[in-house]
């Protein structure tokens, strides 16, 4: 197995998205907002992405943490105790990097709407907000959808089934929990919620900054492409 360069241990998910007229639509809506990201601001108005982080364990261990010394690593205690959950909502400003953070009790359209006004309050200078997100359930919820309807200064762009990772929230989201979330212990629900109300401003204040977004919709064309010409190869190879 070695000299084939086989790995039967190793095994991953995947999931491709459907390449189709609403796929390249939607991406290049999203894409178009990320070109003119500067060239919106200026007009006063802005790009924010929005993501959750749901269900995140508010967990102590069972044993203190012994921090890495010359030799050794840092060891965690293996086993915890539960504390109750909280979902994070985030927003983030494709212009200047900046984040906001606000704590769901439940992930449903009634909580997420709520989060949608806490972003609205704070960009209340805007004139338009261009939110973009994925297609999770509390999104394409009829009450969310009619709230949006009603308040036309919020412009909804969503992203293409199985294309959430052209959000850039779910960047932000990795780069704040790696700093703020996978290595913290708390002793209580209250005592996590209290850290996100603390970190988001800290990283703000320390981390944020654009994200280097490379990938235009003269790419996403090419992509898409490339990717039928490879179906229509595939399907004449199996009819001829």
């Amino acid at each position: 197995m070695a000299a084939a360069s086989l790995q039967p241990h190793r095994s991953r998910y995947w999931k491709t998205a459907t390449i189709d007229e609403e796929f390249t639509q939607r991406a290049a809506k999203i894409l178009w907002c990320y070109e003119r990201v500067e060239w919106l601001w200026q007009r006063g108005e802005v790009v924010i992405c929005l993501d959750e982080k749901p269900n995140i364990q508010a967990l102590s261990r069972c044993a203190p943490t012994q921090p890495m010394r010359a030799g050794r690593i840092e060891r965690r205690e293996f086993e915890y105790e539960r504390h109750g959950t909280i979902t994070l909502l985030v927003s983030f400003n494709v212009f200047d990097g900046t984040m906001g953070g606000w704590g769901l009790e439940r992930n449903d359209h009634e909580h997420f709407l709520w989060g949608v006004r806490q972003v609205a309050r704070r960009y209340r200078t805007a004139k338009r907000i261009h939110l973009i997100m994925d297609n999770g359930s509390s999104h394409i919820d009829q009450h969310t959808h009619a709230y949006f309807a009603a308040h036309p200064r919020l412009r909804v762009l969503f992203t293409p089934a199985h294309a959430s990772w052209l959000n850039q929230a779910e960047l932000l989201l990795r780069a704040f929990s790696d700093k703020y979330l996978d290595r913290f212990d708390c002793r209580s629900r209250q005592e996590l919620i209290s850290h996100l109300n603390a970190s988001w401003p800290e990283y703000n204040r320390c981390f944020a900054h654009p994200f280097n977004w490379s990938w235009t919709r003269h790419h996403m064309y090419q992509w898409a492409e490339s990717k039928e010409a490879a179906i229509s190869s595939k399907i004449y190879a199996t009819v001829h």
